[in-house]
């Protein structure tokens, strides 16, 4: 069995280098060159087993996620992703593991010409912490204190899949493929979140559900919103598989889209598509910023609805 140097020189061995890489893997730290006129945004998040991921996930899908969940962080800043750190903690020094997560932690990595350029190698209960940085020209990191009342509410792809794979995936199956791959491989809306410079007025990525991550943007902002459930915007798939009284709760509490939700001015509205149309990807406006405190929803009849839960929090129970 391999120790955590030969795992490390593993890692090192097949981690690309972008130029602005001074020195990486293989010191006490990693030396990055920061352009001039751009700010740093740093993110971290951990992917522990039992709580973020079933245990038969496969290795590959994990290195993927892992590096993704921390992506999308970045897009919802309108930062382009740079560089990232990685630490594994491991039940036992696994090479084949190793290089299977390594399979799809560095291909989204190479997509998106990010590189890994330090992190730790620990021995204990599955966990997986990557810690990824962008740039941004000064000044116009996109916040979640920016939204005003009449700003339009919008989303980006499509909501509540991945919910329903992982509802699908507790009830014991059947299983929808399609629904599994969103859960497994979210795509983090980098080009789009750069496409929104200047235009969305705050942002957020979709991590712990609708509910919960716009109601950080509205207490940021101190506004109140209301979105309009049937607007939602609903894959085929989700839909083939769970009627509307059950995909809404998917869509506003089930977490794990990793689709950005943000902000704008309605005069904005051919602007933001045109720029995200040029990325290739959908967005649909969902409801209205409003005045005063607080999240409401009403279904297509024009009655009130109320989640039965807000959305994922740690210490509070499981995902």
């Amino acid at each position: 069995m391999p120790g955590e140097f030969d795992l490390i020189d593993r890692i090192r061995a097949r981690a690309g280098r972008r130029p602005d890489v001074v020195l990486g893997i293989g010191d006490d730290a990693a030396v990055l060159r920061v352009p001039p006129g751009h700010d740093l945004v740093v993110t971290s998040d951990t992917l522990v087993a039992g709580v973020h991921f079933p245990a038969e996930t496969s290795a590959a899908d994990l290195g993927w996620k892992a590096l993704a969940v921390n992506l999308s962080d970045l897009a919802a800043m309108a930062a382009t992703p740079a560089w990232c750190t990685l630490a594994l903690t491991l039940p036992d020094a696994d090479a084949g593991f190793v290089d299977a997560f390594l399979d799809g932690f560095l291909e989204l990595a190479d997509e998106l010409g990010v590189s890994l350029v330090g992190g730790d190698t620990t021995g204990g209960p599955l966990s997986i912490t990557v810690t990824a940085h962008g740039l941004v020209p000064a000044g116009e990191a996109l916040r979640r204190d920016g939204a005003r009342a009449g700003d339009e509410v919008w989303v980006t792809g499509t909501l509540g899949d991945a919910a329903g794979a992982l509802a699908q995936w507790r009830a014991g199956g059947p299983f929808s493929a399609k629904l599994r791959y969103r859960l497994d491989r979210p795509t983090p809306r980098v080009a789009a979140g750069q496409a929104l410079r200047g235009l969305a007025t705050a942002g957020i990525d979709l991590s712990d559900g609708l509910a919960a991550d716009l109601g950080h943007v509205l207490r940021a902002s101190g506004v109140g919103a209301r979105i309009d459930l049937g607007r939602l915007p609903t894959s085929r798939t989700l839909a083939d598989h769970f009627d509307e009284a059950r995909r809404w709760p998917l869509q506003l509490s089930g977490g794990d889209d990793y689709e950005l939700c943000f902000t704008a001015p309605a005069s904005a509205a051919f602007a933001i598509e045109q720029a995200l149309a040029a990325c290739g990807v959908s967005a649909t406006v969902v409801g209205q910023v409003q005045a005063g405190a607080g999240l409401a929803f009403m279904t297509p009849e024009g009655e009130d609805y109320a989640p039965a839960q807000a959305g994922f929090q740690h210490f509070q129970g499981v995902h």
